[in-house]
């Protein structure tokens, strides 16, 4: 049965299964207990032989872990998915103009005032190497995980935005290959849309943004940061469903401004680098002299306009929380259009009033560092001690430019199976975007569930799983014209 005051995807209000999941659920009506636990060993076999796994630095457990995958699928329609593209086209496409305004145009939003310059100069993700370095088609952000959820109404609302290295596209792969596998015939009464096509859609738009001189042909890598990254498993899924080569700083060398990769044929030029290493480990010269991971000169090399790395040097700006609460705003300066999915609601604890209506309810409200990813950091008030929300006053007091507060958003549930029997959990969902040419949003994402009974945290590293996400097609092709 649904959670009170929360929305269930899968069953509605009179506890009556939504039409569009009704044969999803009476397949799994037909199964027992043994027989889905049967169908879970199945999943972590095939996902131990493969090596799809996750890394939790810190456990005391082990790092590696067996991506964890729920079988219950999460199902989007497609009059529901046609309105999230639109939302999550429109919201890339300001963030993208925001990004090449701030670093190669005029800084538009800073001086019409809508977004404070001290805000954007005082991020942790405001790289001033990056100022006047273009990007081919403004594509600063060419690839974005955009994380989404559902309140107690059912509404989507944009949590936050990840534009400069979202992780989770290969489990979105693997979750549906797993699932084809073990759930054929779950398959067999609805259009679900494709994701395989992910690699050739992400190489083509790395190619779009090749710099000119490079001509019809360019050189692509992926650069790691090597095997002992916790997204590792992606870096190499990614280099092989493209067909480029997985390289680290090491086996690239910059000479004359150009940039080259180590190969048993000597030399070869590279003209794209779709990089998984941070900013500030990128290039030794101009950011951390200790870092062994990145490659000296490359920035020089990309300011030259010989390289383009995706995603671009100092996207942290866009989505840093605080800059955040200023997206609807972003759209209707850029596009002159209305947000199409709203954020949630924000406080920006910088600013005296905010901060003082939020420290007088911080028992009821979600509070969030700026710049820190992974679940790491958030105090939940509801469910937090007294002591964790002394220590987060504190913290907000010293340092309140580094701090958001939000309502608590009651994530949508959808069953979710706990050893013998499928119960609520809450879930939310990561889309992820392509910008090169034009803007693809691929078919639906990466739904993260809060496996532990109450929990609001997702994160696979917080003891969160994941879901296969089902968009559907229109049966009648005319429909979708």
């Amino acid at each position: 049965m649904p959670i009170p005051g929360f929305f269930d995807e899968a069953v509605d209000e009179r506890g009556r299964t939504r039409e569009h999941y009704r044969p999803v659920q009476e397949w799994f009506d037909r199964l027992t207990p043994a027989q889905v636990s049967a169908l879970e060993e199945q999943r972590n076999e095939s996902f131990r032989r493969q090596g799809i796994t996750f890394t939790v630095y810190g456990s005391e457990e082990g790092t590696e872990r067996t991506w964890p995958l729920d079988l219950f699928p999460r199902i989007i329609d497609a009059g529901e998915w046609a309105m999230l593209e639109r939302g999550l086209t429109q919201r890339i496409t300001a963030l993208n103009r925001f990004l090449d305004d701030i670093y190669t145009g005029e800084q538009a939003a800073v001086a019409d005032g809508i977004v404070p310059r001290r805000l954007v100069t005082s991020s942790s993700g405001f790289e001033r190497e990056a100022v006047n370095v273009s990007v081919p088609l403004g594509a600063r952000c060419l690839v974005a995980g955009i994380d989404l959820v559902r309140d107690s109404d059912g509404a989507y609302r944009v949590l936050e935005d990840n534009l400069r290295n979202p992780s989770g596209i290969s489990y979105v792969i693997e979750n549906r290959a797993a699932m084809t596998k073990l759930l054929p015939a779950a398959f067999a009464d609805l259009a679900v849309r494709s994701v395989d096509h992910y690699g050739r859609s992400l190489l083509r738009a790395l190619r779009a943004v090749a710099p000119p001189a490079c001509g019809d042909d360019p050189t692509v890598v992926v650069l790691t940061p090597g095997i002992f990254n916790s997204a590792y498993f992606e870096h190499a899924f990614l280099a092989r469903s493209m067909g480029v080569e997985l390289v680290e700083g090491r086996d690239l060398v910059v000479d004359d401004h150009v940039v080259a990769m180590r190969t048993t044929k000597g030399l070869e030029r590279v003209d794209v680098i779709y990089r998984r290493i941070d900013d500030h480990f990128l290039d030794p010269v101009v950011f951390n002299p200790h870092s062994t991971l990145g490659v000296p000169g490359l920035m020089a090399a990309t300011r030259a306009g010989t390289v383009t790395i995706a995603n671009s040097v100092g996207n942290g700006v866009g989505d840093d929380k605080a800059v955040y609460a200023y997206v609807p705003e972003l759209i209707r300066f850029y596009l002159g259009e209305a947000p199409i999915i709203p954020n949630a609601d924000t406080y920006l604890l910088w600013e005296p009033d905010q901060r003082a209506e939020v420290l007088e309810r911080l028992d009821e409200l979600v509070v969030k560092p700026v710049a820190e990813s992974g679940g790491y950091g958030i105090v939940i008030g509801p469910k937090a001690t007294d002591a964790e929300l002394a220590e987060v006053r504190n913290k907000i007091e010293a340092d309140p430019r580094n701090w958001i507060a939000q309502e608590v958003v009651g994530l949508s549930t959808l069953p979710a199976w706990t050893g013998d029997c499928f119960s609520p959990r809450h879930i939310d969902l990561r889309p992820f975007v392509l910008c090169g040419e034009q803007v693809e949003v691929i078919p639906g994402g990466l739904t993260r569930v809060a496996l532990r009974e109450g929990s609001l945290i997702v994160n696979s590293s917080q003891g969160g799983g994941s879901k296969d996400t089902w968009v559907l097609g229109h049966p009648d092709p005319a429909a979708a014209s």
